[in-house]
């Protein structure tokens, strides 16, 4: 999944706008004032960072341990980062990130 495909995705997301509070490398997807997406226009791969149930957060590290590893820079209980393009199916990067949309959304 290329970052252009991700934003229309995270975009499309009902109420869900994009901004740049950390600069211009990196992109925050938010919903009702909250974020629920990070994406790091600078890095290869490019990471997302994303919100998930504390009771997914590990098993999502285990069953990934290539692509998915605790939040940088955020609460490790309750956010993961991703690298794109790596072993990570596109339906579960989508999968994802609706979830952290939709705890956010809550």
């Amino acid at each position: 999944m290329d970052i252009l495909d991700l934003r229309d995705f995270a975009l499309s997301l009902p109420d869900s706008e994009e901004c740049q509070p950390f600069g211009p490398n990196h992109l925050v997807f938010k919903t009702k004032g909250k974020m629920f997406l990070l994406l790091d226009l600078v890095s290869s791969p490019p990471t997302i960072n994303y919100k998930a149930v504390p009771e997914d957060i590990l098993a999502q590290r285990e069953e990934f341990p290539d692509s998915v590893f605790p939040g940088y820079h955020m609460n490790k209980k309750h956010w993961n980062t991703m690298y794109l393009n790596r072993y990570l199916p596109q339906n579960k990067v989508l999968e994802f990130i609706r979830t952290s949309h939709s705890l956010i959304k809550k």
